[in-house]
């Protein structure tokens, strides 16, 4: 994956909206395979993880947060500002013809222990990037009049 497209993509995740405008996310972009292994086995063996040409490790980052909205801040809206910045990430991936997966099964301590994160930096989503090998079909979603209510 071109540096410039993952620029596109980083771009992309930094333009998310955030509560107060804190911007609480850091994004490690792993191309070693060294440590794209390490991440294998932190995220329960998933191998594709290693296949991938690089893996962006998202992470929020609580201190900031925290310091912008105290403790709800740290535990709610750190995390909710991060996950919008995942789906701008996913979205500007797809835009770009590049296949990605939101990966949050994974010990976050070890993520952390891996990369030489510092306290206050919390891994939310591991986001391999890369040619997608095949174009799967685009999975079932439930009708809008199972999860829509109007009042």
């Amino acid at each position: 994956v071109p540096p410039e497209l993952l620029d596109q993509l980083l771009e992309a995740a930094r333009w998310a909206p955030s509560a107060g405008n804190a911007q609480p996310w850091r994004f490690v972009v792993v191309g070693s395979e060294e440590l794209k292994e390490g991440l294998v086995r932190a995220a329960l063996g998933q191998r594709f993880l290693a296949q991938a040409p690089v893996v962006i490790v998202v992470c929020a980052d609580l201190t900031r947060a925290r310091q912008a909205y105290g403790s709800r801040g740290e535990t709610l809206y750190c995390l909710q500002d991060t996950a919008a910045a995942v789906q701008n990430l996913h979205l500007a991936a797809f835009e770009q013809g590049l296949g990605t997966c939101w990966v949050g099964a994974f010990d976050e301590a070890e993520v952390a222990r891996l990369l030489g994160l510092p306290p206050g930096l919390r891994p939310v989503a591991l986001v391999p990037v890369g040619y997608p090998a095949e174009t799967p079909a685009p999975r079932p979603r439930r009708p809008l009049s199972e999860i829509v209510e109007y009042r």
